[in-house]
C-alpha cells in the first residue's frame, strides 16, 4: 500500500478499519511499497493478476511509461509482461487529455482501466451496495469466485422486469 493509499483508507472509511495495519491484518502477505526485490516483482511469483484501487494518476502514468519507482508499479509492470490481468480502478475526475492519454496506452498493453462508476440501474439500497456490485465486478475480471459461492457474491444484472416499470429483476 502507498502512503497515500493509507491516508485515502483513513479519511474514507470508518475506524476501526481506516487503517493500513487492520486491511494488512487481512493479508497472508504483505510487502514494503519501496521493496522493489519482493519475490512479487518478479515474473516467476505466480498470481492471478492484480488490481489497483485507488490507482492514482501518478501511479497510471508510471505503468504506462514502464519507470518502476515503486513497488506497486513494478508488480502492475510484471503483471502486464507476464500477460496477466492488471485492473486499474482510476478515481480521478475530471480527466486530462493526458489521463486519457494514458489510459488509452495501459489498455493498448492490456491492462483494464475500470473507473467505478455506481450502478443505479441495479436500484441499490445503500452505497455499500453499489461499492459491493463495484468490487464484485473488479473481482470478476480476475475469474475469481468469492467464498461466498456464487449466489452470495453480489447482484447480478438480470435485465429489466418492464412487468414492474422498469425496475431489475430480482
Amino acid at each position: 500500500m502507498s502512503k497515500w493509499g493509507g491516508a485515502t483508507l483513513k479519511y474514507e472509511l470508518d475506524a476501526p478499519n481506516n487503517t493500513p495495519q487492520y486491511l494488512e491484518s487481512l493479508a497472508s502477505v504483505t510487502y514494503s511499497p519501496l521493496d522493489v526485490s519482493a519475490s512479487i516483482s518478479s515474473g516467476s511469483f505466480r498470481t492471478d493478476g492484480m488490481i489497483i484501487v485507488p490507482c492514482s494518476m501518478k501511479t497510471l502514468a508510471g505503468i504506462r511509461m514502464g519507470y518502476d519507482s515503486d513497488l506497486i508499479v513494478r508488480a502492475a509492470s510484471v503483471t502486464l509482461k507476464e500477460r496477466r490481468r492488471l485492473v486499474l480502478v482510476a478515481r480521478e475526475t475530471p480527466l486530462s487529455s493526458i489521463h486519457l492519454e494514458n489510459m488509452l496506452e495501459v489498455t493498448k498493453a492490456s491492462a483494464v482501466v475500470f473507473p467505478p462508476v455506481m450502478a443505479f440501474y441495479t436500484r441499490p439500497n445503500s452505497i455499500q451496495d453499489m461499492v459491493d456490485q463495484s468490487v464484485m465486478r473488479m473481482i470478476d475480471l480476475l475469474d475469481l469466485k468469492l467464498v461466498g459461492g456464487e449466489d452470495e457474491d453480489g447482484v447480478r444484472w438480470a435485465g429489466f422486469d418492464w412487468a414492474t416499470k422498469g425496475k431489475p429483476k430480482p
